[in-house]
């Protein structure tokens, strides 16, 4: 075929099709709402508005929404396009770089502490937390030197952090707060055209400049070096880029809350199909990104039929997270091997012997749940509840000490011995030192399950780890597949086990807004929790994979040594690598799930533990398990004290003071790799 006929029919499907897509959307979107509007009224609204209520339903409320749809879709997809050629890197986005969760981070701190700060729908707060995490993840990652998976990796890490941080706002400051949940999952709800209103000049003029600057970004496509000698001046055009790249994201997120992976996708639809110059480029992807997000919300409302508006941003990610690994996959196959995406373990740097380093943790841990025992609202009452373990005081603190805060402190103390276990077995099988079941997925594949059985299914509480452990097996299954295929290189599987855990947690949003749980109650859950939990918990849970499975761990423990020598020499001493490796793996994610099933997706004890205890006792994992095991349990109680402390008589969940710790250790394993 003639390529100038070839051009033609690309630029019409391209430029005619995606308008004409966008069309049909709007029409199919404007149509779609809680009540049966006829399609001539619908027409009439439009063209020919009479003072009636179904005119007014149309033009003053599905006509807004469709529109900001269009407008939220083009800005995050041209965002996308400035942030993938600036970073040079094909998997950024606002949302993978945590663009989006800093301006939400901001925006909230603003509500609470600032809220005259919120002019012009929080914009400021929200350009300056966009531009701030922007500079973090690009520092953190290596700057110039950042490899693409690596400015991810530390862009959905820095995500983790701010999350966290915002869920903390939002639990404590429940009523400044009130109605931002469903805005920060990311929603195209609107009551006017306000939000248009504000929304339109400033993507219409920063669409205007970015386009200005398409010759000048077509350069950099070339390499920095070869830009300067054309004579562009590289550091000047690239923070005029990103100025207008993080204000098309703030813009878009003070009307319509975050929106992950439209900045992801759309781009690279129009990039399959063949466009590489940056004007007909970002055209195109502000057409396409206006379809995905119209798509995206019209799926929300075929799944909700109830119109209790599902967030967009769930659906957004369950598009965008396959999208993710299908990107990873394909790039690994270009030019990241493993010795370029490996991110060290810890060096050795005490050598402690084992007599010595397991009576120190065994005394810090019995400090610890001392310390847990004999701490509330009442203060710090260590006399009080020796007297109530050794049966000598009042009945109400006796049943306060031994029926709530001994299990939960016991709880705790399981929970993250399970957790650190699982993660230091996930680390040796997939020879992995970023492997942990929340960065892999299978700690959200286990709440999937969990939600599942509790608010689908409706089956009592026995069945809650049985949910939870399916969840995490198929989970499990799809890690193993993507490994296989990623060939275990470890930074690879650990942003493959992002977009899994992406997917998961889009369907446990849903899942969270349909159950129609209270926020605080959403978020703690989510986040991970300690609260409340008792015998039950402990004797459902707890206890027989720490009595079964365990000690079994402890007896082939051995093996992980021997895998770590390479699947060849493993195979050459007469192991059966896939076989051993699939049952260490699925023992570990039943420690995983059991966890789960008892505290929620508590995230980073697996790694962070296992990486502890290398820096105490070296590599061999004999040393390494018990080590491991009691770190874990270690960090939790630890964590479960903070919680129930630092802001008596409110508690913030166990789960995110641990993020708080983990994400800024996690990214410090980075920046340490990357100098």
């Amino acid at each position: 075929m003639n390529q100038s006929i070839k051009n033609t029919m690309l630029a019409v499907l391209t430029f005619g099709g995606g308008t004409a897509l966008l069309c049909l959307l709007i029409f199919i979107h404007i149509n779609q709402g809680s009540v049966s509007i006829p399609y001539q009224v619908v027409l009439d609204a439009i063209f020919s508005p009479e003072d009636k209520l179904e005119h007014h339903t149309v033009r003053m409320l599905r006509l807004p929404r469709a529109l900001m749809g269009v407008i939220a879709g083009g800005a995050l997809a041209v965002s996308g396009v400035i942030l993938q050629s600036v970073t040079k890197n094909p998997l950024a986005s606002a949302s993978t770089l945590g663009i989006h969760s800093g301006t939400y981070f901001a925006v909230v701190l603003s509500t609470v502490f600032v809220p005259a700060s919120l002019i012009g729908n929080g914009i400021i707060p929200a350009f300056l937390g966009g531009i701030i995490t922007f500079l973090l993840v690009f520092a953190l990652s290596g700057g110039n030197r950042a490899t693409p998976v690596r400015m991810v990796l530390a862009g959905m890490i820095v995500t983790f952090l701010f999350s966290s941080l915002t869920s903390v706002l939002q639990i404590f400051y429940e009523n400044e707060t009130a109605g931002i949940f469903l805005w920060g999952s990311g929603t195209l709800v609107q009551n006017d055209w306000s939000g248009v209103q504000f929304s339109l000049p400033i993507v219409f003029i920063s669409f205007l400049l970015v386009l200005l600057l398409s010759l000048k970004l077509d350069t950099l496509t070339l390499g920095d070096d070869v830009a300067i000698a054309l004579g562009q001046n590289v550091a000047i055009l690239k923070f005029v880029a990103i100025i207008a790249a993080v204000l098309l994201t703030s813009v878009t997120v003070s009307v319509v809350g975050p929106i992950g992976f439209v900045g992801l996708v759309a781009p690279h639809i129009v990039k399959l199909i063949g466009y590489r110059k940056h004007f007909p480029l970002i055209i195109a992807s502000f057409l396409w990104g206006g379809n995905v997000l119209l798509l995206a919300d019209i799926l929300a409302r075929i799944v909700d039929p109830s119109f209790s508006e599902l967030p967009v941003g769930a659906i957004t990610a369950f598009i965008g997270a396959p999208w993710l690994i299908y990107l990873v996959l394909r790039m690994r196959k270009r030019k990241y091997g493993e010795e370029n995406t490996a991110i060290i373990a810890g060096k050795i740097t005490t050598g402690f012997p084992l007599k010595i380093i397991i009576p120190v943790l065994i005394l810090a841990i019995i400090a610890g749940l001392g310390i847990s025992l004999s701490s509330g609202n009442y203060g710090f009452e260590p006399i009080t509840t020796w007297q109530a373990l050794v049966g000598d005081s009042n009945e109400f603190m006796k049943n306060l000490i031994l029926e709530l805060r001994l299990p939960r402190a016991l709880v705790a103390l399981m929970s993250g011995m399970l957790l650190a276990a699982s993660g230091l077995i996930f680390q040796g099988v997939l020879r992995n030192p970023l492997a942990d079941p929340s960065v892999i997925g299978i700690t959200s594949g286990a709440g999937l399950g969990a939600l599942l059985m509790m608010y689908v299914f409706g089956v009592s509480a026995v069945w809650i780890p049985i949910g939870g452990m399916i969840g995490a097996f198929l989970f499990f299954i799809m890690v193993m597949i993507l490994a296989i295929r990623a060939q275990f290189q470890p930074t690879i599987l650990a942003l493959l086990g992002i977009g899994i855990s992406a997917f998961g947690t889009a369907a446990i949003q849903i899942l969270v807004v349909q159950a129609d749980l209270g926020v605080a109650a959403a978020l703690t859950w989510l986040s991970g929790t300690t609260y409340a939990k008792g015998w039950t918990e402990v004797l459902y849970y707890l206890v027989w994979p720490v009595v079964l499975i365990l000690p079994l761990l402890f007896i082939r423990i051995d093996i992980l040594d021997t895998l770590s020598l390479g699947d060849d020499t493993a195979k050459g001493l007469g192991l059966k690598v896939m076989t051993v490796r699939f049952q260490l793996a699925l023992l570990a994610t039943l420690l995983a799930a059991c966890s789960v099933a008892a505290v929620g997706a508590i995230g980073f004890i697996g790694l962070i533990a296992p990486h502890f205890a290398r820096l105490l006792v070296g590599p061999a994992n004999k040393r390494l398990l018990p080590v491991s095991i009691l770190i874990g349990g270690f960090l939790l109680v630890v964590a479960d004290v903070f919680s129930r402390t630092i802001f008596a008589p409110n508690e913030v969940p166990a789960g995110i003071i641990v993020a708080i710790i983990g994400a800024p250790y996690f990214l410090w394993l980075m920046k340490k790799k990357a100098s």
